[in-house]
C-alpha cells in the first residue's frame, strides 16, 4: 500500500532539462525516484514478511516468544502507526523541509530502524519498529509529492503514467522481498533477514543521494512554508507531547509496571481519535458549502467501510502468516517452503488481476458507482475469509493438522482481487468527494481509515483468544465483510446521489 498523494496548491517547478535519459527512456530524475522506491519497498515488505514469524518464534529459536494474538496486534498497530505518521510527515515536507530533504531524512530513519532490528538484542526491537514507522510516514507522502511536482498541473496523463509505473514497482518489490528476506530470516538467522532489509534501504539511499542532482530546484524548498508563528506553535506542541509521553512512560517504568502493551494501547487510541478529530475539524470549517458538507458526512460511511476492509486486508501479513506456518503443508520435493514466501502471493495476484479490473471499470464507465466498486471489494474480502474458514475447519481433522497450500493461495487470490477493486477506487473517491480546498485532508482521511483498520484488525486475534486462528474466527470476519458488501450494494444509488461519484 502506498502513502497519500498530496496535491499542490501552487504551480510546481518545471522539471530540469538537464540530466539526460536513463533506462527505459525515462528521465534520470524519474529513474532515481523509481530505484529509491523499489529498494525502500524491498526493505519494508521483506521486514514485514518475517515480523510476525520472528515475534512468535520461541526464544530458543532466536525469536521473541510472543503469543499469536500479541504478535498480530503488534503487526497491526505497527502498520497503523505508519498510516498515522504519514499525516505529520506530509506536513513536515510541505511546510518545513521540502519534499527532497523529507524523503532523505525519512530514508535515514528507516535505515536506522532496520539496523536496530538486525542487532541480535531484544532491546533494539521496538525502537527499530518506531524508527521505521516514523521514517516511512515521512518518506512515502513526500516521495509521492516529489514525483508529482515534476509534472505540469495539466499533464494528467503523464502524471498518471508515472504513478502507474511506481505502483508496479511496489508490487515487484513486494513479490521479491519475502522470497529473499524470508529465506534468510527463517532458514538461517532472523537478524540476518532484517540485515538484508537494512542493506536494501542503504542501496535506496545511495541511489537517491547520487541521483538527486538531477532534480534541479524541484522539492528543494517547502511549497507552502510555515510562518514563524506556525513553526513556534508546532514546536511547542511537539515538546509538550514528548514531555507528556516521557513523564507518563517514565513513571510507568519507575513503578515497574511498564509493558510494551501500554505503548501499543496508545497507538490504538490514536488510530481512533485522529480520524474523529479530522472529521470534526473538517465539518466545522465555515468555508464548506452545504453540498460539500453533505458529501463529507456521507463519506463517513465509505470511511467506516474502508476501516473494516483494511482491518481484514492487513491480516494477510499476520494471521495468514500464522496459518501458513502452523496449518499449511509446506513440504515440496522433500524441502519445507518458508512460511514467509506466501507473502509474495498477494503482489503476484495483484499484478495478474489489476488489468482485469482496469478493463472492467473502463468498459462500465459511470454505470458502476463508487459504492458498488466498494461492495465488490468487500465481497472479495469476505470470500477470502470464507475460504480460510473452510481451510481452518479442514485443518482440525486433517492428518498433522495441515492442509493443502492451495487453500491459502486461493484466499490470497481473493484478497488481491479485493485490494485491486477497493484501494485505487477509494483513493479516487476521496479526491472526488473532497471540497475544493481540502483535497489533501480527504486523502489523509482515506489513509487514516487504514490506520483505524490496522488497530482494529491487529487486536482481532488477541480478542478471539490469542491462539491459532480458528474456523469461527475466519467465519465471523467473512460474514462481517459480506454483510458490509451487501449493504453497500443495496445503498449504492442513494450514496451515489449524495456523493456525486
Amino acid at each position: 500500500m502506498t502513502a497519500p498523494i498530496r496535491p499542490r496548491a501552487a504551480e510546481p517547478a518545471r522539471p530540469p532539462r538537464t540530466g539526460g535519459r536513463g533506462l527505459l527512456g525515462r528521465p534520470r530524475w524519474f529513474m532515481t525516484l523509481f530505484a529509491t522506491d523499489v529498494w525502500e519497498r524491498f526493505s519494508f515488505y521483506g521486514m514485514s514478511a518475517i515480523l510476525v514469524l520472528y515475534a512468535t518464534a520461541p526464544a530458543s529459536d532466536g525469536g521473541l516468544g510472543m503469543s499469536n494474538g500479541d504478535a498480530a496486534a503488534l503487526y497491526g498497530l505497527y502498520l497503523a502507526a505508519v498510516f498515522v505518521a504519514s499525516v505529520p510527515g506530509g506536513w513536515i515536507g510541505d511546510r518545513l523541509l521540502g519534499s527532497c530533504r523529507a524523503v532523505l531524512y525519512g530514508g535515514v530513519l528507516i535505515g536506522l530502524g532496520h539496523v536496530s532490528l538486525a542487532v541480535p538484542e531484544h532491546a533494539f526491537f521496538h525502537p527499530g519498529l518506531l524508527l521505521i514507522a516514523a521514517g516511512t510516514g515521512l518518506l512515502k507522502p513526500n516521495m509521492a509529492g516529489l514525483l508529482s511536482a515534476f509534472y505540469a498541473p495539466r499533464d494528467r496523463a503523464g502524471r498518471d503514467a508515472g504513478f502507474a509505473v511506481f505502483y508496479m514497482s511496489v508490487q515487484i518489490s513486494a513479490l521479491v522481498a519475502p522470497l529473499v528476506v524470508g529465506a534468510m530470516g527463517e532458514t538461517v538467522n532472523w537478524h540476518l533477514g532484517f540485515g538484508l532489509a537494512a542493506f536494501g534501504m542503504a542501496l535506496g539511499l545511495l541511489q537517491y543521494v547520487r541521483g538527486s542532482r538531477h532534480f534541479g530546484t524541484v522539492g528543494r524548498a517547502p511549497e507552502h512554508a510555515a510562518t514563524p508563528a506556525q513553526r513556534t506553535r508546532v514546536l511547542w506542541g511537539t515538546v509538550a507531547a514528548v514531555a507528556a509521553l516521557a513523564i507518563g512512560y517514565g513513571t510507568d517504568a519507575a513503578l515497574g509496571t511498564f509493558r510494551i502493551a501500554h505503548v501499543m494501547a496508545l497507538t490504538g487510541l490514536l488510530t481512533v481519535l485522529v480520524p474523529v478529530l479530522f472529521f470534526w475539524r473538517l465539518l466545522r470549517n465555515p468555508r464548506l458549502t452545504r453540498p460539500e458538507r453533505v458529501r463529507v458526512k456521507t463519506y463517513v460511511w465509505l470511511f467506516l467501510a474502508s476501516a473494516l476492509f483494511w482491518a481484514m486486508s492487513l491480516q494477510g501479513g499476520s494471521v495468514f502468516s500464522v496459518f501458513a506456518r502452523d496449518s499449511t503443508d509446506r513440504a515440496v520435493l522433500g524441502h519445507t517452503v518458508p512460511a514467509s514466501w506466501f507473502q509474495s502471493a498477494v503482489p503476484l495476484f495483484v499484478l495478474l488481476t489489476a488489468p482485469l479490473f482496469a478493463t472492467l471499470w473502463k468498459r462500465a464507465g459511470d454505470r458502476i458507482s463508487t459504492a458498488a466498486k466498494f461492495a465488490i471489494g468487500m465481497v472479495c474480502m469476505g470470500a477470502a475469509f470464507t475460504v480460510m474458514a473452510l481451510a481452518a475447519w479442514q485443518a482440525t481433522s486433517a492428518a498433522g493438522g495441515r492442509v493443502s497450500p492451495l487453500w491459502l493461495l486461493l484466499a490470497f487470490l481473493l484478497l488481491a482481487a479485493g485490494e485491486v477493486a477497493f484501494a485505487p477506487v477509494g483513493m479516487s473517491a476521496a479526491t472526488a468527494v473532497a471540497p475544493a480546498t481540502f483535497v489533501s485532508q480527504m486523502v489523509g482521511l482515506f489513509w487514516l481509515a487504514g490506520a483505524l483498520g490496522g488497530g482494529i484488525g491487529g487486536n482481532a486475534l488477541k480478542t478471539a483468544g490469542d491462539g491459532s486462528p480458528s474456523p469461527a474466527y475466519f467465519l465471523v470476519l467473512a460474514l462481517a465483510a459480506l454483510a458490509t458488501g451487501t449493504a453497500l450494494f443495496l445503498a449504492r444509488r442513494p450514496l451515489a446521489r449524495r456523493l456525486g461519484v
